[in-house]
């Protein structure tokens, strides 16, 4: 098979869309497809076998730690020489939006995927507010181009169905088991994210520090708490005033971590804390529980669909500041502890990027072979 990958978002660049794009493409080529990405030029050409072809990024006034593109017309024409058998356009919104309908005007199967939830993140940048309803009627159009569409949970599916989406299916979540394990724990990271205070509880957050991620709702806990230390792992356009909400209290900032000292931090931790109500869905989750990590997390469907409370993780409410603590508390009891760590670890040996690949493959099918249906 010949597909076609237009991503608002790709390598170098880490985060949870950039994690699935990259293991399927490597997934892809080994099973011997042939692949072509279409993505902002980030300076990567190649990967996996796969070509990456780069177009003109921008810097957008609302995110300015991140460079995106624009809808760009070229698209349509490396499509169009490439020949796919199938186009996926992965938050089809600026750049994947061309992919979208490029697709459409070569009447070539298309695949569209959602995996940033941006009306919700609005509500949280005031300035933009304004322009929910227009991104709604924007994501609507070009989903309608689509012969499958893909959401990242049933929550989000369920939502979707409701602004018209059709053809909607779940696809499913994937973590590598082999890179995050409880075995990477180290003393040594331990006393390096406490600050020298070891014998605290330590709660890991992993991600992009942005303001949709909540973080700052972990404060008051902060300050209630002596108990507790709290490592804030990742960069991003938040950063800063995440520093100044948290200075004189027990968290530390160690910035962008990958590879082993990645699976380090989750595995030396004590828990995986995981405050935002806005996610999709949360690969991080995932990989916490892979890390044998209890994940206290804010309750919301997302979380709902990956936490099972007091079996694999601990679920609290985001505006309840006592549910959080009570969430703590339990894992004060060290066999409930260890029973959990077992559980996240189990309940992520489940689920494999292989598989979740794979699931992908079978929906580039069925758009085949609807699209085959309609002609």
């Amino acid at each position: 098979m010949r597909i076609a990958i237009v991503t608002e978002t790709f390598l170098p660049s880490v985060d949870g869309v950039v994690t699935r794009l990259r293991h399927a493409v490597e997934r892809f080529v080994d099973l011997g497809h042939e692949v072509l990405v279409i993505a902002p030029d980030l300076g990567v050409t190649e990967h996996h076998g796969a070509r990456v072809v780069g177009m003109r990024p921008v810097t957008l006034p609302f995110y300015k730690h991140r460079r995106f593109t624009l809808p760009n017309p070229t698209v349509d024409g490396v499509i169009r020489g490439f020949h796919p058998d199938v186009v996926h356009a992965a938050q089809p919104l600026l750049l994947a939006s061309s992919g979208a309908y490029a697709a459409h005007r070569q009447r070539i199967p298309l695949v569209a995927s959602y995996h940033t939830h941006i009306p919700r993140y609005l509500d949280l940048y005031k300035a933009w507010k304004w322009s929910k309803p227009l991104i709604w009627w924007q994501i609507r159009r070009n989903h309608a181009l689509a012969d499958i569409n893909i959401a990242t949970s049933q929550t989000m599916r369920d939502e979707l169905a409701g602004q018209g989406l059709a053809n909607l299916h779940v696809l499913r979540r994937g973590v590598d088991t082999a890179q995050f394990h409880p075995r990477f724990a180290a003393h040594e990271v331990r006393e390096r994210l406490t600050d020298g205070h070891p014998e605290k509880k330590l709660l890991v957050f992993v991600g992009r520090l942005a303001a949709e991620k909540e973080i700052q709702r972990l404060r008051a806990m902060m300050d209630r708490r002596d108990d507790v230390a709290l490592a804030i792992v990742g960069d991003g356009p938040f950063r800063g005033e995440l520093e100044r909400i948290f200075a004189g209290t027990s968290t530390l900032f160690p910035g962008f971590l990958e590879g082993e000292d990645l699976a380090a931090a989750f595995a030396s931790a004590d828990a995986f804390v995981f405050p935002s109500v806005t996610e999709t869905l949360g690969l991080v989750i995932l990989e916490g529980m892979a890390s044998g990590l209890p994940v206290v997390a804010a309750r919301s469907g997302p979380t709902m669909e990956q936490v099972t409370d007091g079996v694999d993780g601990l679920l609290f409410d985001a505006e309840d500041e006592a549910s959080l603590d009570r969430a703590l508390d339990r894992l004060a009891d060290p066999q409930q502890a260890a029973s959990i760590r077992r559980a996240a670890r189990a309940e992520a040996e489940e689920f494999s990027w292989e598989n979740a690949s794979d699931d992908l493959l079978r929906l580039y099918e069925l758009a085949i072979a609807e699209h085959g249906s309609r002609l």
